[in-house]
């Protein structure tokens, strides 16, 4: 089984810059998935960024340009790094996880593992 512990999470102000951080643990997998989520009563849950294990990646149009998924897979841990935050993106932020399948989705449904989340607000 895989367990996911999300950090990093924090109030800043907006144009403000933070990095989230998902360490995993237990088995490893050559072939994954991994995903960010946000969650927000207004939109509910928002794919924000995906990775995969060949390396492709993918971005919710709102963040592209601003927000960078990567992984570092000798520390099994997942970051996105958030720049030029803007208010909208505030949200308790998901890490995800599929084990032995490499597809980069932003499909809440496609994943099997999630962590507990962090906070991020963004204040104007």
């Amino acid at each position: 089984q895989v367990q996911l512990v999300e950090s990093g999470g924090d109030s800043v102000q907006a144009g403000g810059s933070l990095r989230l951080s998902c360490a995993s643990s237990g088995v490893t997998y050559s072939r994954y998935s991994m995903g960010w989520f946000r969650q927000t009563p207004a939109k509910g849950r928002e794919g924000v960024a995906a990775i995969d294990s060949v390396g492709s990646t993918n971005y919710a149009d709102s963040v592209e340009g601003r927000f960078t998924i990567s992984e570092d897979r000798a520390k099994n841990t997942l970051y996105l790094q958030m720049n030029s935050l803007k208010p909208e993106d505030t949200g308790m932020y998901y890490c995800a996880a599929r084990p032995e399948l490499a597809v980069a989705s932003l499909r809440g449904s496609w994943y099997h593992f999630w962590g507990q989340g962090t906070q991020v607000t963004v204040s104007s």
